[in-house]
């Protein structure tokens, strides 16, 4: 069987993206916090690089949290390890 040259870039590519080097883990810890200092919480998690949109997505919801004692948004700080 003769194998076009599509087929040969596409498992060129395949073997590129697929391979375990791509798959770094990046490790993420999420410091949320008060202003006023009443409230701290910290989540740790891990991801590969490619489920980076994830992440993203996790990001947007904590924009939106507030304490519950006093209202005020709180803040988020990240510390990745890539």
């Amino acid at each position: 069987m003769i194998k076009t040259e599509i087929e040969m870039n596409k498992n060129a590519t395949e073997q590129t993206f697929d391979s375990p080097e791509m798959e770094d883990i990046i490790n993420v810890r999420a410091i949320i916090s008060c202003p006023s200092g009443d409230y701290q919480k910290k989540f740790k998690n891990k991801f590969s690089r490619k489920d980076v949109e994830l992440q993203v997505v996790a990001l947007k919801i904590f924009d939106f949290l507030t304490c519950s004692k006093c209202g005020e948004l709180l803040d988020l700080n990240l510390e990745f390890e890539i």
